[in-house]
């Protein structure tokens, strides 16, 4: 592709760079110049335009956002993807319904190496969506691209995303009280937000004493998909009442705790092979963003999360301080430092 100024005499053809305002309307950038669209020119006293002219084997940019994007979801109903129309070099890939969005992010990487001018932007891998979410935008930068190099930014990226759909239809949360009074409900209702966005619901209410035995009593007997544990009293040792529970069950615990704040008291573990078990932080009582809702959507859809995966969040998962918690970080911090 060549750029640059030219007569008008050359302009016929070439794709307008940069829209231009005349008396009788507006040419607007990335237009085809035609025969009229040079009379108009010149009768406006302009003698010069800036164009892009097309060589062999160029693709325009809608062309090749187009081809890029089919070749990123090549599959849409497999994928769980779509992909709108194509303008300005542009084609956007969306969600078709909730789940968490799979990224293979060394083919993205790579794809974005080819070349410049030809581009693909994604949301975070394991982002949670649904229908409709713009997952990710084709952007060809340049108003055309080499076949050649369009050719290989297709092959390195070729079916490089997908939605994971939501596997777990029900979850039993298993509340812990201390005394005679069921906890308030606000910690269920978050919880049951939370599972309606991946389409989950929550089974009948369970509310047992603080204790062991009693806990793994509801555990063995939790008719959901997924076991969800909220205690009364923080779990603060892998050995405390909720994981002890699970054991005493027949379960075992996977992993305790998490390096993401808030959530750092949050255990994961499985009962027989198949049904995860989530002891939730406090936390999650709370509709605000923490280490728990990480875990959450991963399980829902079905994703095996290891004890390699929670380490790993601890990059980014530092969270947005919530304005109700107990002991806010900069208050301790202002504390300490007064002390």
């Amino acid at each position: 592709m060549r750029f640059g100024p030219v007569s008008l005499d050359q302009a016929a053809g070439a794709v307008l760079a940069h829209s231009l305002h005349l008396p009788d309307g507006k040419l607007a950038k990335g237009r085809v110049l035609t025969g009229d669209d040079t009379a108009r020119l010149h009768a406006a006293g302009i003698a010069e335009v800036t164009v892009a002219r097309l060589e062999a084997g160029d693709v325009p940019e809608d062309d090749a956002a187009r081809a890029l994007a089919q070749a990123l979801v090549p599959d849409p109903a497999g994928q769980g993807l779509r992909l709108s129309g194509a303008g300005a070099g542009r084609v956007n890939l969306l969600s078709d319904g909730p789940g968490l969005l799979d990224i293979d992010v060394a083919a993205v990487a790579a794809l974005n190496r080819v070349d410049p001018m030809i581009t693909l932007a994604t949301l975070p891998p394991l982002k949670r969506v649904t229908g409709g979410t713009m997952v990710g935008t084709v952007k060809i930068i340049s108003y055309a691209v080499p076949e050649g190099r369009l050719a290989t930014a297709c092959d390195v990226a070729r079916a490089a995303m997908r939605r994971v759909p939501p596997q777990i239809a029900s979850a039993t949360l298993i509340e812990t009280r201390v005394g005679d009074s069921a906890p308030p409900d606000k910690g269920r209702r978050a919880m049951a937000d939370r599972l309606a966005r991946l389409d989950a619901r929550l089974t009948p209410r369970v509310v047992v004493p603080h204790d062991e035995p009693a806990l793994a009593r509801a555990i063995e007997s939790a008719p959901g998909d997924m076991v969800l544990v909220l205690t009364a009293s923080a779990t603060s040792d892998v050995a405390d009442v909720a994981p002890a529970a699970l054991r005493r069950a027949g379960g075992q615990v996977t992993r305790f705790g998490m390096p993401v704040d808030p959530g750092n008291l949050l255990f994961l573990g499985r009962m027989g092979d198949a049904r995860p078990v989530i002891g939730l932080p406090g936390c999650a009582r709370s509709p605000a963003l923490n280490g728990a809702d990480w875990v959450l959507e991963r399980v829902l859809c079905g994703l095996d999360v290891t004890s390699e995966d929670i380490t790993a969040m601890g990059v980014g998962g530092l969270l947005k301080e919530m304005p109700t918690r107990p002991r806010p970080r900069r208050a301790r911090e202002n504390a300490a430092n007064a002390k």
